[in-house]
């Protein structure tokens, strides 16, 4: 019997095969299975226009057979088979894929694709063997051949019995070795997973003997084992069917079976497209936060099918960062793939699902928003700062699609509400959207700087989270409306008091600017206020950095200690006032204590440090004294 080499570049693409295209060895099995599913479709497609061959689909299977004692694996099909030149040229050429041939050939248009395109899966099957053999018998031949290699050094060819029609690929499983097991793959347990993990929808049964136990009659801790033959893929993928026969339980099932979470899905979106490309996509918005969520371990991605086969488990490219939180899968027979199906070529197609995809989770949250308040609240309190960043991220490229999502809580309606419901309860005097940031939602409504805003009616947004002023500092505005906190510099509210401001100012135009040398550079200014009502002092700001802002700034490495010009305003009415422009004529010691307790008491106001905690206590002493 003569031993055939492989072809040069067939011999060096098979060594790099085997030790690098693939980076889980647990895919042989995905790639064996799909080729017996080909082998089977090829048989449908002659059927279809053979009128001597009929196909019942119950006599078509692939049998995995595992022989411990052996060492041997074994993938059996009732597929179309391999006359000995179709052996020599699909396996003895590396990269020479029949399946491809076949597709050319055939011209496959009606939904049941062929998966193999390179025809290199194959020699996958040499990670985890050291000897591979093909057992074959074709469609309408007499007789069956043999084909078995070692790997690289070549392989065989010659005749053999066999009495069905089809394919079965044994391999003699390697030995351990000290850095990795290869018992896995004889083990029951462990072949099931893989199969389910990668081939759970191929269309055809996937057979396997189990071993089971069953109580032995009369007894209460004996067992009798046995085997029975179970099949382990469900074949019919949910995502095929009609949305019209599956209920919203079967979606949950579909959900927990595929392990996307611990809780419930809160909203499953079902996407059946037939156009440039043909896809796919059952998503899911899940119920709660996954506790990694915001940690470097989170990953996001979409499980991605080609024809019902596991390419990849997460496909990041799928999903946009701001819709991260979505589960679920997508499967198209129009991608095109790698060599090693495990990573996709960079395409249009991809592209062009991901942009779709993006469009229609927008579409389906604005419908649970309009149409399930309730349900979208629940979903904004686990991912809304998903959105918001979203609106931040990327310089504001995604600020279009998300503002309409926002969601924030009212002073007025004391829940969450959207930025347009705000805009659509503006009176008409009304020039901007007023927002206040804070810790907390009761430590913002005890806020000095919002007296003036809230007295004239006007509602105030809170915001409670870190991301919430730089996001809408990206925004800048919605609807022509600009956003304004209320502690900038100028709340564009026209009061009574603004006619006497210029003559306040004047009139104690020494006094703060002998107050602002007191504070020296921890103020750009002192001035008085036109925003409080009853409290005697506050902290305004200047520019693009507001206090909030410069707190979260603050705590970040490499900070470069930026902060926010800070105003101190006075109360002119409030009494305290009194007793600054008494101690500004008569001590100017008292005046200095008295600037540096309102300016910590501002502090302290915006959760703000104190620069010297001891001295702070010691001026209350003093006043107290």
């Amino acid at each position: 019997m003569e031993k055939k080499q492989f072809q040069a570049e067939s011999k060096r693409l098979l060594e790099m095969m085997i030790n690098s295209i693939y980076s889980q060895k647990e895919v042989f099995l995905r790639e064996l299975i799909s080729n017996a599913s080909d082998a089977i479709d090829k048989i449908y497609y002659k059927a279809l226009t053979d009128d001597s061959l009929t196909f019942n689909k119950e006599n078509y299977y692939i049998k995995v057979v595992s022989n411990k004692e052996d060492r041997t694996l074994t993938i059996k099909d009732t597929g179309i088979g391999m006359t000995k030149e179709e052996l020599e040229n699909n396996l003895g050429i590396i990269a020479k894929s029949g399946s491809l041939a076949f597709k050319k050939e055939n011209e496959l248009k009606d939904g049941h694709d062929i998966i193999g395109q390179f025809g290199v899966g194959f020699y996958a099957a040499f990670m985890v063997a050291d000897v591979v053999t093909v057992i074959s018998k074709a469609l309408g031949a007499d007789q069956a051949y043999k084909w078995e290699s070692e790997g690289a050094d070549g392989y065989t060819i010659q005749p053999v019995e066999k009495s069905t029609v089809g394919t079965e690929i044994i391999l003699k499983i390697k030995e351990n070795t000290e850095d990795e097991s290869f018992d896995e793959y004889l083990e029951e347990y462990r072949l099931k997973q893989i199969i389910k993990k990668y081939s759970d929808f191929i269309r055809y049964p996937i057979k396997m003997d189990i071993t089971e136990r069953s109580l032995r009659e009369g007894s209460e801790n004996e067992y009798d084992e046995f085997t029975e033959e179970q099949t382990l893929n469900s074949m019919v993928p949910i995502w095929r069917k009609n949305k019209s026969e599956l209920t919203d339980e079967d979606y949950a099932n579909f959900y927990n079976e595929k392990q996307y979470g611990f809780d419930k899905p809160l909203k499953h979106i079902h996407i059946s497209v037939d156009g440039s490309i043909r896809y796919n996509a059952i998503l899911f918005i899940p119920e709660n936060i996954p506790f990694d969520y915001y940690s470097k371990e989170f990953e996001k991605g979409l499980e991605l099918y080609s024809s019902g086969v596991l390419i990849m488990n997460k496909c990041a490219d799928l999903l946009p960062d701001h819709f991260s939180f979505v589960k679920g899968m997508v499967d198209s027979e129009d991608l095109s793939l790698n060599i090693s199906r495990e990573m996709l070529q960079q395409n249009r197609q991809l592209k062009l699902i991901a942009k779709n995809i993006n469009k229609k989770i927008k579409s389906e949250l604005q419908s649970l928003l309009k149409n399930d308040r309730e349900k979208y609240d629940q979903f904004f309190n686990s991912f809304g700062r998903q959105l918001k960043f979203g609106v931040y991220n990327d310089f504001g490229a995604n600020k279009e699609i998300l503002q309409d999502l926002l969601l924030f809580y009212s002073s007025k309606e004391k829940k969450l509400v959207t930025l347009d419901e705000y805009v659509s309860r503006m009176p008409e005097e009304q020039k901007y959207i007023y927002y206040a940031t804070g810790a907390s939602i009761e430590r913002i409504e005890k806020l000095p700087q919002a007296e003036l805003v809230a007295d004239k009616g006007f509602e105030i947004l809170y915001f409670t989270e870190e991301i919430d002023e730089f996001a809408i500092k990206m925004l800048m505005n919605y609807k022509e409306k600009e956003f304004k906190s209320v502690s900038s510099g100028d709340l564009g509210i026209e009061d009574e008091s603004d006619k006497t401001e210029e003559t306040t100012k004047q009139d104690n135009k020494e006094l703060f600017a002998a107050m602002k040398e007191i504070l020296a550079e921890k103020v750009k200014d002192v001035r008085a206020s036109k925003r409080l009502k009853s409290h005697p002092v506050c902290l305004s700001t200047e520019g693009e950095i507001s206090i909030e802002m410069e707190k979260i700034l603050q705590t970040m490495p490499n900070n470069q200690n930026v902060k926010a010009d800070k105003v101190l305003e006075i109360n002119v009415q409030h009494e305290v006032f009194e007793s600054l422009k008494t101690a500004f004529a008569n001590d100017k010691e008292k005046l200095t204590l008295y600037t540096s307790l309102l300016f910590n008491q501002a502090l302290l106001i915006e959760g703000l440090p104190i620069q010297d905690p001891v001295e702070f206590t010691n001026d209350i002493c003093k006043v107290m004294v």
